[in-house]
């Protein structure tokens, strides 16, 4: 039986991908056709894992779903170096990041990748539905994914403020991270004094707070600053919605790995213990 929460999400869901088709049919915009073939390259992905792996323990919906997600937030983190690299070495960081520059130009490829990264996020919302890998009432990574999509969408509909938004997915390099931790765990390595898990925990932090933390927090400082720039309508609202729910989402996540450091040290120090 369906329940209420899965009913909701899926019939957002359908709505979303309903809006995405009328755009691309009856309005011509077959730059869209990115995000298309973004949920497309994803679950093809999720294919092939569950396919080759079908025979191990670990090839599990949730790891299946980790894995794709390794995939995507690589993918992502090479796609923004590359915009971000590309506009620096052709116009320099003069103008950069100026308002203009930010809401109104697109650079290269920054079209194509956030509507592949749209993609995936639909493709994920799907998945998650589909293998039921969220948990609660609200399940806040749901609700993730639907305002991901809602603002992605909305922007690449009207083709302003993509600039901003590949600034957000600065953060990409730090789920790198969470989902090896994640993977690794799933596989059985969980030895805390391990050259290996010390090196995972050391990068985890370090791009939590340069590449998540900080990055965020200067986004939102530059929308408030600019905020008289903006005209009037949704893009201002939006964004500071947007970013107020990513910073919660951070400190959240921030608790969330701080419990489980120190759970992983607890836990090594119980066996040291135990064996002695």
């Amino acid at each position: 039986m369906v329940n209420k929460v899965e009913a909701f999400f899926t019939a957002t869901l359908i709505l979303w991908l309903v809006s995405v088709l009328l755009q691309i049919l009856f309005n011509h915009r077959t730059d869209l056709l990115f995000i298309i073939a973004g949920s497309l390259f994803y679950q093809t992905f999720n294919f092939l894992i569950r396919f080759f792996f079908s025979t191990l323990s670990t090839a599990n919906p949730l790891f299946v779903n980790t894995s794709v997600s390794l995939l995507h937030s690589s993918v992502t983190s090479a796609s923004v170096v590359f915009v971000l690299s590309r506009q620096f070495l052709t116009n320099g960081s003069s103008g950069m990041f100026d308002h203009s520059q930010l809401v109104e130009v697109t650079w290269p490829w920054a079209f194509e990748a956030l509507c592949f990264s749209c993609g995936y996020f639909a493709y994920d919302q799907w998945d998650m539905l589909r293998y039921h890998l969220y948990n609660g009432w609200i399940p806040s990574i749901l609700v993730h994914h639907l305002v991901l999509l809602i603002c992605f969408t909305l922007a690449l509909y009207r083709n302003i403020t993509i600039n901003y938004l590949i600034l957000t997915l600065i953060c990409e390099p730090h789920s790198i991270f969470l989902h090896v931790r994640k993977l690794r765990r799933m596989v059985g390595i969980r030895d805390a004094k391990s050259i290996i898990v010390k090196l995972e925990w050391f990068l985890n932090w370090t791009t939590f707070f340069v590449a998540r933390f900080a990055s965020h927090i200067l986004i939102t400082a530059k929308l408030i600053k600019d905020a008289h720039k903006f005209e009037r309508g949704l893009e201002l609202p939006l964004a500071l919605c947007g970013m107020a729910g990513m910073n919660l989402l951070n400190i959240g996540l921030g608790m969330d790995l701080f419990t489980a450091f120190k759970r992983e040290r607890k836990a090594q120090q119980s066996n040291h213990l135990h064996g002695e």
